[in-house]
């Protein structure tokens, strides 16, 4: 059961799902974190990470 998101600071439900989808956006690898107090959210973070290859035997860089 799930209940519908409250306004947070002028912003809707649909707002609030704009926002995490523009968090999730492009993310390749990674993670974004809902933060809720009292039933309302209240950030939203965003946690990138990028994996690097390590140089081919042989090459230089």
């Amino acid at each position: 059961m799930s209940a519908p998101l409250r306004s947070v600071e002028g912003q809707d439900e649909a707002g609030i799902l704009r926002e995490i989808s523009a968090a999730l956006q492009g993310l390749r690898f990674g993670s974004v974190e809902i933060t809720v107090h009292n039933g309302q959210v209240v950030q939203i973070e965003r946690k990138e990470k990028f994996r690097l290859q390590p140089p081919a035997a042989g090459k230089q860089a």
